[in-house]
């Protein structure tokens, strides 16, 4: 039956591209697992709106916003040191990285389902108003808790929505520019927090991000008008929430995560403080998953078990996870290997590991406009995870005595492969779903992306001190005031040039050989992720990817509707999308 659309609307006052309304409604009956029947699905000129400054605005803003959350994430692997000095968290320093990134993973599911119910606009704004308010309390901070507390603030924060507002095959181009920006993000922290704790108050490593989000903050609030369905009330929203769910996946990830951080150090693999929170966090996960499939969860689950009726779905899912995994396993302990074997400043060392950036970037942006070419993914997830694979191996040859042209030789392999996924696995995961799923979909991969960053500093945290501590029992290191240093998770926070150089030369190739060796095991379980990674790709599939964005929540543009069964199985009416 045909109805008219809503009016279109300009991006900004100044910018409005010529576009004519046309529209025709098509409607469907609910399809099983939808929480609404009849409800329309939008397209709208996309290409117009790629015309408009107020798009490229929100393209602006929403980069800035994701390089201070990527910023943030590894800023700590140089500053930490320093912080540390001042501020003593004696063996809960990992909770200066740990707390960021649990907040982030835990909030993730529900961000997104509040974006999905209230508007894209107000909580993208939400949540970067949350990241500069814990980026204060971080910088005013004067004791572990009020740090702790602010770093679990910016976590809660840096969980936004990506990107929903343009089509499944040209959101590549797009997601493109926003991870890249995310990765030079990631990247830069390491450089740019060994340059501010060598120059000026590490507090600087923190309050850098109020200026710079306020800038982004402004351009949200002026220019990401976003279409929105509001035919219900607030409280009738809030009862659509699927608060069980998040409990669930909250407390369970908490769980094994404070396992994994004091297993090995503070108690033993076998004790009951370990072994306890382990038990409780997998029961945790295996209920979640049954409140999920059982359709126990209201009409807005955390993960929509249909999300994961395609087995490609599932091996993009547990890539996603293993993937960014070992991408924080290379970022947390590259910087270690250069500090603590090779002795270089911090800043020094953050300019060693800028390859990362410098090669991915380029890599992406090409990864992600093959996919939008030729829609096909499997063969760069493969290419991706062998290269990462055999850098992995050629990285774990390294000692104190490798020149400056070896390792930079190995840059070429895992920071390419690197940049070969980065882009490449969101649009793979979204392409089985329909439009109306997208914005869960989106929510529940940056979930497993944000867990799997939880993971990739747990697990090779717990490889390196339990090792630090074997080898010392054995008597790896003869001076008993530096073995007492690095025993029980200390290691890490001593992974100094400032620190080794304390001690006399002989306890100085020690200390310098037992990193080493801890950088290399942690190196080995690395290479087991991306292999089983790369295995897993053998099974993915190359399902088309949408060429129009069929959805409720485009830019306010010119749209037209049609059906919800149409929208699943990609079909579009021959006079729309040209």
């Amino acid at each position: 039956m045909d109805s008219t659309t809503p009016e279109a609307s300009c991006l900004s006052s100044t910018e409005n591209p010529s576009l004519e309304p046309n529209a025709k409604e098509w409607t469907d009956t609910q399809r099983p697992g939808d929480a609404q029947s009849q409800e329309e699905l939008h397209q709208y000129d996309f290409r117009a709106a790629q015309r408009s400054f107020g798009f490229w605005a929100i393209i602006v803003g929403l980069g800035v916003t994701m390089w201070l959350a990527a910023l943030e994430n590894t800023v700590i692997t140089t500053a930490a040191p320093t912080i540390l000095e001042e501020i003593p968290l004696g063996d809960d320093w990992i909770w200066l990285t740990n707390a960021f990134f649990l907040a982030s993973a835990t909030f993730q599911p529900l961000l997104g389902q509040l974006a999905n119910l209230f508007g894209r606009r107000w909580m993208t704004m939400f949540v970067i108003s949350m990241f500069m308010l814990g980026s204060g309390i971080c910088g005013g901070a004067n004791n572990s808790a009020s740090l702790i507390a602010g770093r679990a603030v910016q976590g809660a924060g840096s969980g936004g929505i990506l990107m929903a507002y343009v089509p499944l095959r040209y959101r590549g181009y797009y997601i493109a520019i926003i991870l890249l920006i995310y990765s030079i993000g990631t990247t830069m922290g390491a450089l740019i927090g060994g340059v501010i704790v060598d120059n000026m108050s590490w507090r600087w490593v923190f309050y850098i991000n109020l200026p710079i989000g306020a800038v982004s903050l402004f351009i949200m609030f002026l220019y990401l008008q976003v279409q929105h369905r509001r035919e219900t009330s607030i409280m009738n929203r809030l009862k659509r929430i699927d608060y069980v769910g998040n409990g669930i996946l909250i407390g369970g990830t908490t769980s094994m995560l404070i396992a994994l951080t004091y297993a090995g150090t503070r108690y033993e693999w076998s004790s009951w403080h370990t072994l306890l929170p382990l038990i409780f966090g997998f029961a945790s996960y295996f209920l979640f998953g049954v409140f999920e499939a059982c359709r126990l969860a209201p009409a807005e689950p955390v993960m929509p078990p249909r999300l994961f009726y395609s087995p490609t779905s599932v091996i993009i899912a547990v890539n996603t996870f293993l993937f960014t995994a070992i991408i924080y396993w290379s970022i947390f302990f590259l910087p270690v290997y250069f500090q603590a074997v090779k002795l270089d400043s911090p800043t020094t060392a953050g300019i060693n590991v800028m390859p990362i950036s410098l090669l991915g970037v380029p890599t992406a942006a090409a990864a992600a406009a093959a996919i939008s070419r030729w829609g096909k993914y499997k063969v760069i997830h493969l290419l991706g995870f062998t290269l990462y694979t055999i850098g992995l191996g050629l990285f774990s040859r390294l000692d104190e005595n490798s020149p400056t042209g070896e390792w930079v030789g190995y840059m070429f392999t895992s920071p390419i492969g690197a940049g070969l996924l980065l882009n490449s696995q969101l649009p793979a995961f979204q392409a089985p779903v329909s439009e109306a799923d997208q914005a869960a979909a989106t929510g529940s991969w940056n979930f497993i992306r944000t867990l799997g960053s939880v993971w990739g500093v747990a697990i090779p945290a717990a490889i390196f001190a339990n090792y630090v501590d074997i080898r010392i029992a054995e008597g790896a290191i003869s001076d008993p005031a530096a073995a007492g240093l690095l025993v029980n998770g200390g290691a890490y926070q001593f992974a100094s040039a400032e620190f080794i150089r304390r001690f006399p030369p002989l306890v100085q190739s020690q200390i310098r050989a037992l990193y080493r060796m801890a950088f290399q095991r942690v190196l080995y379980a690395g290479i087991a992720f991306t292999g089983l990674a790369w295995f897993l790709c053998l099974f993915e599939k190359d399902i088309p990817l949408r060429t129009v964005l069929v959805t409720e929540y485009g830019l306010k543009e010119n749209q037209t509707s049609w059906s919800k069964k149409d929208a699943e199985v990609g079909e579009v009416p021959q006079n729309m999308g040209r």
